[in-house]
């Protein structure tokens, strides 16, 4: 069946997390009320767990649904932390290849730095650093990273199992003077789910532009998984592949309620070579 460039592939109930995946368990709901303007407003609560079985450790995410979706966990995200709790140096598929070249290029005194955008609960930016003992700057909107500074603090413990550390920080993308605040010093850049909204295009890859292009950056990627939704939203990558190279480097088959399956890209410098 076709659709028309305005129809949705994947209701808005598809962003969260298909709760019978065997790989996390079921969350635990619990209720807080909160004073607003003498109005009661109850603020559901929800919490996932994630088993990290590469450092048999177990990640607890908070969700609060009610504060709108970077509050939520996507499909992507949940793909994006199988993939790296799967990874070892040794394997040959393009996603683990890719981890390991940006691993290698640490200086033996450096631990790898990671940027993750659109971090939306923190829970890929926190895995990584776990797994990877990765310095892990994790961003998003300013209202988002209290409930994000609340996740990476509690899982604090964990991140610590192989020398990892996170970081929380403002950026709003194409802002220059927030992409600055960041910096570019990364050795690799990640996000999940984080093309939705077709206002976004334009600056995610300004920000990409800044990140990936600079002078001297030609080994840093963007790793980005990403669950179709839109037929539009084939107007970002053709935005995107006029200044970059994309490459697919994992992809899933369609599961539960979704006629797609998470795609992980890779983009990278047009001159970029990888093995």
């Amino acid at each position: 069946m076709t659709t028309s460039d305005d129809e949705e592939i994947n209701p808005v109930t598809m962003l969260l997390l298909d709760q019978k995946d065997d790989d996390v368990s079921q969350p635990n709901n619990n209720s807080n009320i909160i004073n607003i303007a003498e109005v009661v407003v109850p603020t559901a609560v929800e919490h996932q767990s994630y088993h990290l079985n590469s450092i048999t450790s177990t990640l607890v995410i908070r969700q609060l649904p009610s504060q709108g979706l970077s509050f939520q966990l996507w499909p992507a995200a949940t793909t994006f932390v199988k993939l790296l709790d799967s990874y070892t140096p040794s394997n040959t598929d393009p996603f683990s290849l890719t981890v390991t070249n940006a691993v290698t290029s640490v200086n033996c005194r450096q631990r790898l730095r990671i940027l993750e955008l659109g971090s939306g609960t923190g829970v890929v930016g926190i895995a990584a650093s776990a797994i990877l003992g990765a310095d892990v700057t994790v961003t998003d909107l300013p209202h988002v990273l209290p409930n994000i500074e609340f996740n990476a603090d509690v899982n604090k413990n964990v991140v610590g199992t192989r020398g990892g550390g996170v970081h929380v920080a403002a950026l709003s993308w194409g802002k220059v003077e927030e992409m600055e605040g960041v910096g570019r010093e990364y050795d690799m850049v990640i996000g999940s789910d984080v093309v939705y909204h077709d206002h976004l295009y334009e600056p995610l890859i300004q920000t990409l532009k800044y990140l990936l292009l600079g002078d001297g950056d030609g080994e840093r990627v963007f790793l980005m998984a990403h669950l179709r939704r839109w037929k539009k939203e084939s107007g970002f990558f053709k935005k995107a592949k006029k200044w970059f190279k994309v490459d697919v480097v994992h992809e899933d088959g369609p599961s539960g309620k979704s006629r797609t399956g998470v795609v992980v890209y890779r983009f990278a410098r047009k001159d970029a070579v990888f093995r």
